[in-house]
C-alpha cells in the first residue's frame, strides 16, 4: 500500500463511496483511497430508504443497475392521530438495508478505480503542500465518516453535530398484510417532531422504527421509551423484530457553507440530515459526488474547497432553508393536520411534500397555502 494519494476518503459509507466515484469520473486517473473502520458487508443504523433521486446521481457517474434485484415501493401513507394519506409518490422509492446498499456502492467505487483498506483513523494534520492521515499523505481529504467525525473535529469542528440532533432506533420485523408494498410514517400527538414507520423491504421484513428530535427542554428519551413509543403509534409493527440500533441523526439548519482548502466534509459528517424527515442517503451521495468532482478538479490548487462550497451552495442552499423552515412548521401539530389534509385533497400538494422530504425540493406556492 503506497503512503502518498491524491484523494483520502474517510469513511466508505454512501457519501464516500460517492467522493470516489466522483473523484475518479472527473480524473480516473487519480489514486483514491477508501478508509473505513469496519470491513463490508456492515449494517449501519437507517431507514433504509433509497429515494429514485439517489439513483439519477449515481447514473451521472456511470452507475446503473445498483437495485435492479429490489422490489420497488411506490405507496406512501401519513397519519396522525384520525387524519391518514395514501397515496402513490409520483416515481417508486427503495427500502434496502445498508448492509446490502453500502456493500454494493462500495463495490462500484472499487470497480472504478478506488482502493479500500479497513483503518481507524486517528489524526489529521493539515499542511501547506498536503494532509496527513496517521501514516498516509494525501492532497486532499474528505470526510465522510458519520455523525462523529473525527475529520470533522481534526480540522477545528465540534465533536458533536452544533446543530438540531434527533434520536432513533431501527429493527427488522416481519411485515403484516396491511402494511405490505408500502410505507408508512405516523406522527407523533404529543412529542414533536417525531414519528413512528414502518417500511416494507419487499422480502417479507419491514425496517420498523421511531425517532424523536432531541429537546433541552426534556428528559432524552431511553431504548425502552423509544420502543413503547414505536408500539404507541404502530401497534404491532415490532413483534418479532430483530438487530434494534439507536442511532443519533445531525439534522441540517438553515445553512451549510463548506469552508475551503484541502480537507472537506460530506454526509452525516457535515451535519446534513434532512430535518423534517431524517433522511440522509440522498445528502450523503449528493454532497460526496460534489466533494470528489472538486478534488479531482482542483488538485493543482489544493483548494478543492472552493469549488464544493460554489457546487454545493448551487445544488443545496436554497433546500436547506426550505427544509428548516418547513421542519420548524411541522412542529406545530395544526400544520401538520392541514398538510396530511392538504395532501389528501391534492396529488400534487403531496408531491411537493415528498420531494422536500426525499431529495433536494422546495417550498411551492400550493404547499404555503396548504400549511398556512
Amino acid at each position: 500500500m503506497k503512503l502518498v494519494w491524491d484523494l483520502v476518503v474517510v469513511g466508505a459509507g454512501p457519501a464516500g463511496a460517492a467522493t470516489a466515484l466522483g473523484a475518479l469520473t472527473e480524473n480516473p486517473s487519480l489514486s483514491v483511497l477508501l478508509l473505513d473502520r469496519d470491513d463490508f458487508p456492515r449494517d449501519k443504523a437507517c431507514g433504509d430508504g433509497i429515494a429514485p433521486h439517489v439513483l439519477d446521481l449515481l447514473a451521472s457517474v456511470g452507475v446503473t443497475g445498483l437495485l435492479t434485484d429490489r422490489t420497488p415501493v411506490r405507496r406512501l401513507a401519513l397519519r396522525r392521530g384520525d387524519l391518514e394519506v395514501a397515496r402513490d409518490m409520483a416515481r417508486p422509492a427503495w427500502v434496502v438495508p445498508r448492509k446490502v446498499f453500502d456493500q454494493r456502492l462500495v463495490e462500484a467505487a472499487r470497480a472504478a478505480g478506488a482502493h479500500l483498506l479497513r483503518h481507524r483513523v486517528r489524526t489529521i494534520d493539515v499542511r501547506r503542500d498536503a494532509v496527513q492521515v496517521d501514516h498516509l499523505a494525501a492532497a486532499v481529504v474528505v470526510g465522510a465518516d458519520g455523525a462523529n467525525s473525527v475529520v470533522r473535529r481534526s480540522v477545528g469542528g465540534p465533536k458533536s453535530q452544533a446543530g438540531p440532533v434527533a434520536l432513533a432506533i431501527r429493527g427488522y420485523a416481519p411485515t403484516p398484510p396491511q402494511r405490505a408494498a408500502r410505507q408508512e410514517i405516523v406522527f407523533g400527538l404529543g412529542r414533536q417532531p417525531s414519528y413512528a414507520w414502518s417500511f416494507d423491504r419487499g422480502d417479507g421484513l419491514s425496517n420498523v422504527g421511531y425517532g424523536e428530535q432531541l429537546l433541552p427542554s426534556r428528559p432524552h428519551p431511553t431504548r425502552r421509551d423509544l420502543l413503547d413509543r414505536l408500539e404507541e403509534l404502530l401497534p404491532g409493527a415490532g413483534e418479532g423484530g430483530t438487530d434494534w440500533r439507536g442511532h443519533h441523526l445531525p439534522l441540517s439548519s438553515w445553512s451549510w457553507r463548506p469552508r475551503g482548502g484541502r480537507v472537506l466534509l460530506a454526509g452525516d459528517a457535515a451535519g446534513l440530515i434532512n430535518p423534517m424527515t431524517g433522511e440522509g442517503i440522498y445528502y450523503a451521495v449528493a454532497t460526496g459526488l460534489l466533494a470528489g468532482l472538486a478534488a479531482g478538479g482542483a488538485l493543482r490548487s489544493g483548494d478543492a474547497g472552493t469549488a464544493y462550497r460554489r457546487t454545493a451552495g448551487r445544488l443545496l442552499g436554497r433546500h436547506l432553508r426550505h427544509t428548516a423552515l418547513t421542519a420548524q412548521l411541522c412542529r406545530s401539530g395544526h400544520v401538520l393536520d392541514r398538510g396530511i389534509r392538504a395532501s389528501a385533497a391534492s396529488q400534487e400538494v403531496f408531491d411537493d411534500l415528498v420531494e422536500i422530504g426525499l431529495a433536494n425540493g422546495h417550498i411551492t406556492p400550493r404547499l404555503v397555502r396548504a400549511l398556512l
